[in-house]
């Protein structure tokens, strides 16, 4: 959701914008209920979508867990990928902690939402940005897998899309912060 929202600043506030840093998005303005639909029933994608969220994300989805840590640490789990290592006590914590402080915890289930919708200014040109702009993007994304974070680099004149090897949707597993903290553009 950060990535959308950082995409619509640059494009439509752009005199408050100096740099953006985009990590784990897809471009703004796609609908991908339909893909995700497709990859849910196993059928085979259109060639000019983005590519279909992994099967192990769809599955977790489909398993419908009931909210709270337990099933978010499961999905950290999947978010993480299958590569690097997930620390596991560092996903409870922090999730733990958010829910903590959360006064409504099921608004999470509305996260998406906002970023598929088909608004007019989510459908302005990423051409429009003319921030310096860093894509960083995991080459084992479930969710956006790395084909959204190329397609996001095209799309934004002069952008720079660096890969992170290993890396999933989240950044759950030892060194990984540090390791991306050097890719963020100030």
């Amino acid at each position: 959701m950060g990535g959308v929202i950082a995409q619509w600043l640059g494009v439509h506030a752009r005199d408050r914008v100096r740099s953006l840093t985009v990590m784990s998005s897809s471009p703004m303005g796609h609908d991908l209920r339909p893909v995700w639909a497709r990859a849910r029933a196993g059928e085979p994608a259109d060639p000019d979508d983005l590519p279909p969220p992994s099967p192990e994300f769809l599955a977790h989805l489909a398993a419908g867990l009931p909210p709270g840590v337990e099933s978010d640490v499961a999905l950290f789990r999947v978010f993480n990928g299958t590569v690097r290592p997930f620390d596991e006590p560092a996903a409870r914590a922090m999730l733990e902690l958010a829910l903590s402080r959360a006064t409504d915890p099921a608004a999470a289930a509305n996260h998406d939402r906002a970023a598929w919708m088909e608004a007019p200014d989510l459908l302005a040109p990423l051409s429009s940005i003319t921030a310096p702009t860093s894509i960083v993007h995991g080459d084992q994304d479930p969710v956006f897998p790395l084909g959204h974070g190329e397609a996001l680099a095209a799309a934004i004149p002069g952008a720079v899309l660096h890969i992170v090897p290993g890396m999933g949707h989240v950044m759950t597993s030892p060194g990984l912060p540090e390791e991306v903290a050097d890719l963020i553009r100030l």
